[in-house]
């Protein structure tokens, strides 16, 4: 499975106290079920999109243009994920200092030791998605991505079972991670550029 900083990507609750309905930098990686690499494939450390991926690619980019609050920045299909640095401006202040970056937002800061996951505490669900949330961006993204896959499958009349809740397309949850700073930001972002050649 891939990595970042050296670490298997894992289920991870969201980090508790922060409002993911506000302003922030994130890295999001939503993975295919079962990381299927029903996405395409990387040929010569450049990513060659499948019919599927072509239809994740283009619902993902149509997702920013629907969403006043959402900006893309990078972003790479992958055989089996998708990797994204997505800035969301509601206007709402998670109580951060931020730094201010070459692009068009700012990043949060935060304390490092308070950025990752914290697994071994207690975390209280989210029972409902805020709205203009990450949570609920995902969730839609998620939803029509799936549906315009299986439009495909009828259109072409494809082999390939259709995907609803016994046959998901994507993992259940996604991984996020705040981005706290602007040397954090270029390393991602370079990782997200470097995906496939690391592949």
């Amino acid at each position: 499975m891939d990595k970042f900083q050296n670490k298997y990507r894992i289920t991870s609750p969201r980090y508790r106290g922060w409002d993911y309905s506000g302003n922030g930098t994130y890295f999001i990686t939503l993975n295919i079920n079962y990381n299927n690499c029903v996405l395409g494939e990387v040929r010569n450390t450049k990513m060659a999109l499948s019919d599927f991926g072509e239809i994740i690619k283009n619902q993902w980019l149509k997702s920013f243009e629907i969403r006043n609050e959402l900006f893309l920045d990078e972003f790479v299909v992958m055989p089996n994920h998708l990797h994204g640095l997505v800035v969301l401006k509601n206007g709402i202040n998670n109580s951060a200092p931020h730094a201010e970056t070459h692009g068009r937002a700012s990043l949060h800061t935060i304390a490092a030791d308070k950025i990752y996951h914290h697994q071994n505490q207690p975390i209280t669900p989210e029972f409902k998605r805020k709205p203009k949330s990450i949570s609920s961006f995902v969730a839609g993204f998620k939803s029509a991505s799936t549906s315009k896959i299986n439009d495909l499958i009828d259109l072409n009349k494809l082999d390939n079972p259709k995907y609803n809740s016994e046959n998901k397309l994507w993992q259940p949850n996604y991984h996020d991670h705040i981005v706290r700073n602007e040397k954090e930001y270029w390393r991602i972002k370079n990782y997200i550029r470097n995906n496939p050649k690391n592949w």
